[in-house]
């Protein structure tokens, strides 16, 4: 899996989806200080944008690469989606031992 450049640009309040914290922040000095700063996937601001963050992480989705993102909340709401495996999720099947 690559690793993908996602540009969040933040949009008129502020906002952007912060995948560290799986949800939308505000892009404020407090967002930047305490989870951006210590975040392995924070790569800096993004280039030729105002009032955004660039961040690299695996991403399982088809994107492209970078990947721009404008709106936080339809950012949010496609990353709740997870792909099932191939194979289909495990299947655990209780037998008592009576």
């Amino acid at each position: 899996m690559a690793l993908i450049t996602h540009v969040n640009v933040a949009n008129a309040v502020n906002e952007i989806y912060c995948c560290l914290r799986n949800k939308i922040v505000k892009l404020d000095a407090q967002q930047k200080e305490q989870f951006c700063k210590g975040c392995k996937m924070f790569a800096g601001s993004a280039a030729g944008y105002e009032r955004s963050v660039s961040c690299v992480w695996e991403d399982l989705r088809t994107v492209n690469n970078p990947h721009v993102v404008l709106d936080p909340a339809q950012e949010f709401i496609h990353n709740q989606i997870r792909q099932v495996p191939p194979e289909g999720p495990a299947l655990f099947v209780y037998t008592p031992r009576w």
